[in-house]
């Protein structure tokens, strides 16, 4: 098993708006070969000193994927271009996390 903390900075503001394309997406990707979870997701208060300062305009995705050749072939799925061109100018900036269990 793969998994991915996916980590999205959106622009000020502009967070809502790339969730909104992530969730029109999110059939197209969970029907993907491979794909075990895919969750977008926003920080939320704990209230805990250990939680850092809340990220308004972050959204971290978490994922698992059976292999890297699932991921890959993810990465390059025409829905996720699709996507990518949608959000490009809602997007700061963003950093993917590939780990595995074994």
């Amino acid at each position: 098993m793969i998994h991915v903390v996916a980590t999205i900075t959106c622009h000020p503001g502009k967070r809502d708006e790339v969730l909104g394309h992530m969730r029109a997406n999110l059939p197209n990707v969970v029907a993907e070969d491979g794909c075990e979870r895919y969750e977008p997701s926003v920080d939320v208060e704990l209230g805990h000193p250990a939680q850092p300062p809340l990220r308004p305009d972050v959204i971290v995705v978490v994922e698992t994927w059976h292999s890297l050749a699932h991921l890959l072939a993810h990465l390059s799925a025409p829905h996720m271009a699709t996507y990518r061109e949608q959000v490009k100018d809602l997007v700061a900036g963003a950093e993917l996390r590939v780990l595995s269990a074994d």
